[in-house]
C-alpha cells in the first residue's frame, strides 16, 4: 500500500520536483487567483510572463503542476486554481512577506490605544481595524477576566432566569444569565448580592471562588436556602468555562462581497456556525497555547474551518510573564492577501502584547 504523504511531505517533495521555470509559472498562476479568485488559462500566463515561452509549453508545466497536487482544473476547459496544498507550498515556499510601512504600523498603534479604554474594548477595536485593513473576518480571543471585582449584582428576568453583572475594577463588564429557582423573591437576590459583595469585592473569581465553595459547605454562611442556591448557581456558571475566554469576531460580512456561487454561499454558513461554537474557542486556544509568531492554516488544514475553505492567519500575545493569553487573526478565503496579511497580524499582535504588558 503507498502510504499518503502529510501536507508537510507534499510541499517538500513538490518543491524539490520543481524547476526555476515551473516555479515562476506556478508564482504567477498563484498570484493571477489572488487577485482574481478565477481560473487562469496557458495564454494569459504567457502574457503575464513576459517571456518567450509558448501557451503550449506553459500547458505541459501546468499539467505537471497537477500531477504533482498543486493545480487543479475546475471544469474540463477551464484554467487552473491552486489548490491548498499548492497554496500551503505558495505560503510556506514560495511567498515573499511585505512589510508594513510606518503609516501602516502608525496606523494600528493608534487603533489599539489602551488611553481611557477597557481591555476588551481595545481588543473589539483591534479585531475591527484587522478586518476592515485586511478585508476579512477578524478575530480574536480574548483572556478570561481575572482581575479584581468592583461591583457584583444579580437582577431578576422574570420566572426562573436572572441576571448577573459582574463590573471589573479595569471598568469592563461581563453579563450573565443564570437559572433560579421559580418564585424566587426579591429579596434572596438582595441576600446572594450582599453576601457575594462582601466576599468578592477586590478580589478575582478565581481567588474567592475557592473560600466561598469552602464555607458553604461548612455551613458557615447565613443565607437562606433560596439565596444559597442562587450563589451556588452563579458560582457553576463562573466554574464550568474550564478554557476562559471569549471570541470576539468582527466584519463577517466581508466574507460575503466575493461569493458568486451557491456552494461558496454554504460554506461561509458553515464557517458562521463553528465561530458561534463553543467549540472554535477552545480550538483556538489550543492552536495558539504553543505557538511561536504568527500561524497559517489554509482550507482543510484546520479541521476547525476546513468545511469553509477559509484560511486563517492568527498570531499569539502573551502578558508580562510571557504567558500566551489569547490571539488576534483574520479569516478570509484561501486566496487573501498573505503577503500583506502576514506582517499586519504579526504586528498587531505584538502591539497587543506590550499593551497587557
Amino acid at each position: 500500500m503507498t502510504q499518503q504523504l502529510s501536507p508537510s511531505d507534499q510541499i517538500v517533495t513538490a518543491i524539490q520536483e520543481m524547476n526555476d521555470r515551473s516555479r515562476e509559472i506556478f508564482r504567477h498562476i498563484v498570484e493571477a487567483y489572488v487577485e482574481t479568485g478565477a481560473p487562469i488559462g496557458s495564454r494569459s500566463i504567457s502574457r503575464r510572463l513576459g517571456m518567450d515561452l509558448s501557451p503550449a509549453t506553459i500547458r505541459n508545466v501546468m499539467a505537471d503542476l497537477e500531477d504533482l497536487g498543486l493545480l487543479q482544473a475546475p471544469h474540463t476547459s477551464a484554467g487552473r486554481l491552486p489548490t491548498d496544498v499548492g497554496m500551503r507550498l505558495f505560503v510556506h515556499g514560495l511567498l515573499e512577506r511585505g512589510n508594513l510601512t510606518k503609516d501602516e504600523r502608525q496606523h494600528i498603534e493608534s487603533q489599539c490605544v489602551a488611553t481611557g479604554r477597557s481591555m476588551p474594548e481595545v481588543l473589539e477595536e483591534a479585531t475591527g481595524m484587522l478586518s476592515g485593513l485586511s478585508r476579512c473576518a477578524g478575530l480574536v480571543v480574548a483572556p478570561k477576566l481575572n482581575e479584581p471585582l468592583k461591583h457584583i449584582e444579580f437582577v431578576s428576568l422574570g420566572p426562573g432566569r436572572a441576571l448577573v453583572v459582574l463590573v471589573f475594577a479595569s471598568g469592563a463588564v461581563e453579563n450573565r444569565i443564570i437559572d433560579v429557582p421559580a418564585g424566587l423573591p426579591a429579596a434572596s437576590l438582595v441576600e446572594a448580592t450582599n453576601y457575594l459583595t462582601a466576599r468578592l469585592v477586590g478580589r478575582s473569581l478565581g481567588e474567592a471562588q475557592v473560600s466561598i465553595h469552602k464555607e458553604m459547605e461548612e455551613h458557615r454562611s447565613q443565607l437562606d436556602a433560596l439565596a444559597s442556591r442562587v450563589v451556588e448557581q452563579g458560582l457553576a456558571t463562573w466554574s464550568k468555562d474550564e478554557r476562559g475566554g471569549v471570541l470576539i469576531v468582527r466584519g463577517q460580512a466581508q466574507l460575503l462581497e466575493d461569493v458568486t456561487a451557491l456552494d461558496e454561499l454554504e460554506r461561509i454558513r458553515h464557517l458562521f456556525s463553528a465561530l458561534e461554537t463553543k467549540q472554535a474557542l477552545v480550538r483556538l486556544l489550543d492552536l495558539t497555547d504553543t505557538a511561536e509568531g504568527v500561524q497559517i492554516y489554509i482550507g482543510t488544514e484546520n479541521d476547525l474551518f476546513g468545511l469553509s475553505g477559509c484560511s486563517m492567519v492568527i498570531a499569539p500575545y502573551g502578558n508580562s510573564q510571557q504567558q500566551i493569553v489569547g490571539a488576534i487573526g483574520v479569516i478570509g478565503p484561501t486566496r487573501i492577501d498573505y503577503a500583506r496579511i502576514i506582517p499586519m497580524v504579526d504586528y498587531t499582535a505584538k502591539v497587543i502584547g506590550r499593551l497587557i504588558g
